[in-house]
């Protein structure tokens, strides 16, 4: 017993030792013991509850981190960019994961890591609004901008060219605030960063971008001037992690479902949620807690099927909310699919089963979207996209790989050797996405 304690205490005198040589001391954390203390801002691209779930990119991205290195984390939330700032001045976090673009000034000041996405800084005005082409069409217009933010620095080197270029600087205002208000038609024009914008004016969909006013520029994540340590970390871990399969399914999860912008049937779906959904959402609500799906998808999903229409009809003879065949209609017991709530409720149960029809090996949220996809164009054509990614090297369980092949099913010298043949792969691909984004607006509308 003596001898092994008086191993143990050799080993820890030789770790120390070569800490001390290398002039490392434990993290000093802000959270406490093993705890990081973690800034994020609450937004669709930062951090967010879903259904009660913490969730966003850069809040995944921080738990991957923490998860490989051993950490524990604890969010803490600010409300606008100064106070991120100003907080990693303070040394009162360990970092901050919260939408910030690289700048030579925060760098001098701060510690940033390394680049996970580039954005590039747009100026929004509304439809019907200012109609500026060129940076010197914006003298004499309203523009705000949040107040320490990466844009008022990039307007005063404008000026420097466009002496006249004025803008306010609004305390306490974020991006999604200033883009709200120029909707509201409360001001003229904002600047936001691209990522930003793309979300946000699936919400606002008379938000119009105009142009770029910069070139592409770095996010990335800061902490304060006293944590090399924990930096190198960080940069040996992310450098690597963006590489990986895990982080592409991250950025597929949170940007896989952003279609190019389409202005006119975003403004429909908004108007929909006010006039035609109501009618029918204790409809979605009973058959989602049925058959275990949340309403919102279930209603995502019948707008893209008939634009929530009970008397829709194809040329292909599908009918109904849902849009079910005779014969689908039949199996599940619909008598009538004009019905709305036959045909909700008939719509979940075929989805579900398609869903519990799956492989294990198929998680969520991947689940989800195979079943949909299956909905579409029908389970034979999933399994042989499936078995195509196989083929050419890619994950069968993955959406963002199967998604990638399923249009070459409409090509003969892939489809004729595969068992069911012809399909028009482009239509899953775009019915899945159209869902998603269609969720995604809800579920952000109805908050």
């Amino acid at each position: 017993m003596r001898s092994v304690t008086s191993l143990k205490t050799v080993s820890f005198l030789i770790v120390f030792l070569l800490s001390a040589c290398e002039g490392e001391r434990p993290l000093d954390l802000r959270g406490g013991d093993n705890t990081l203390l973690v800034l994020s801002r609450n937004s669709p691209t930062s951090y967010y509850l879903d259904r009660d779930q913490a969730a966003g990119l850069e809040h995944d991205l921080v738990q991957a981190f923490a998860s490989a290195r051993g950490y524990q984390i604890r969010f803490v939330l600010a409300d606008t960019t100064a106070e991120v700032l100003q907080r990693l001045r303070e040394g009162s976090v360990d970092l901050a994961a919260a939408g910030l673009s690289y700048t030579p000034g925060r760098a001098r000041q701060l510690l940033a890591g390394p680049e996970y996405q580039q954005v590039t800084q747009q100026l929004v005005c509304r439809r019907g609004g200012p109609r500026p082409g060129r940076i010197a069409d914006l003298v004499g217009l309203d523009i705000q901008v949040p107040s320490d933010s990466s844009y008022v620095q990039r307007l005063q080197a404008l000026k420097t060219e466009h002496p006249q270029l004025t803008w306010q600087q609004i305390e306490g205002a974020s991006s999604e605030d200033l883009l709200w208000r120029v909707w509201k038609k409360q001001t003229d024009c904002t600047v936001a960063d691209s990522n930003i914008v793309a979300i946000n004016r699936r919400y606002y969909p008379e938000l119009l971008v105009h142009f770029d006013i910069n070139e592409p520029e770095s996010l990335v994540w800061y902490l304060p001037s006293g944590h090399q340590r924990l930096r190198k970390e960080l940069d040996n871990w992310l450098n690597d992690f963006l590489e990986t399969e895990d982080y592409d399914r991250l950025v597929e999860r949170y940007t896989g479902f952003i279609d190019p912008y389409d202005y006119v049937d975003n403004r429909k779906f908004i108007r929909g949620i006010k006039s035609a959904l109501p009618k029918y959402r204790q409809m979605f609500e009973t058959a989602a807690k049925k058959y275990r799906f949340v309403w919102q998808l279930l209603a995502a999903q019948a707008y893209q099927e008939s634009r929530w229409n009970p008397k829709a009809r194809s040329p292909t003879g599908v009918r109904g909310m849902m849009m079910l065949t005779l014969t689908t209609a039949r199996e599940l017991g619909v008598s009538s699919r004009l019905d709305p709530q036959q045909s909700i409720d008939g719509g979940a149960d075929y989805l579900s089963r398609l869903y519990k029809r799956l492989p294990e090996a198929v998680q969520e949220p991947d689940r989800t979207w195979f079943a949909l996809a299956a909905y579409n164009v029908g389970m034979g054509h999933l399994w042989d996209a499936r078995k195509l990614a196989t083929e050419q090297g890619l994950n069968p369980n993955l959406w963002k790989d199967v998604k990638t092949v399923f249009p070459l099913l409409t090509r003969k010298r892939y489809y004729r050797r595969l068992k069911y043949g012809y399909a028009r792969g482009h239509e899953p691909v775009r019915y899945v996405q159209r869902i998603r984004d269609f969720h995604d607006i809800l579920t952000r509308y109805q908050e």
